[in-house]
């Protein structure tokens, strides 16, 4: 078993914004490829923040930060985990074949099983 040392913590990422603030967007996700070179990392969409992860979804920029698709596509290949919420996707008529690749639709469980470690939760 790991010691309390060798357990890494989490970082639980909750991002309620899409093309309406791409700063929010970018700063979330820009936060989240930090996070994960040393923490479990989590990003939740919900409220506006699914429009980001659909198949058809703009590619939003933002002053230096690396675009949205850019960074969607980095987190997925590091093997962090990309969740929509599944109540804000039939609320925008949406289902999980609407997602981009990558993304997968939230279990509740996943939020507490992603991370063996404590986790801290950073809302966008």
């Amino acid at each position: 078993t790991a010691s309390a040392q060798e357990t890494r913590n989490g970082v639980f990422i909750h991002l309620t914004h899409g093309g309406d603030d791409p700063h929010r967007v970018l700063m979330a996700l820009s936060m989240a490829t930090i996070m994960s070179e040393n923490h479990d990392v989590l990003v939740y969409f919900d409220i506006k923040g699914i429009e980001v992860v659909l198949k058809d979804a703009d590619n939003l920029t933002y002053s230096h930060f690396a675009s949205s698709k850019d960074q969607l596509a980095a987190l997925s290949k590091k093997g962090v985990t990309l969740m929509a919420c599944p109540g804000c996707l039939k609320a925008a008529g949406k289902t999980a074949a609407d997602l981009a690749p990558g993304i997968r639709v939230a279990d509740k469980e996943a939020f507490f099983g992603f991370t063996k470690g404590r986790i801290l939760t950073l809302d966008y």
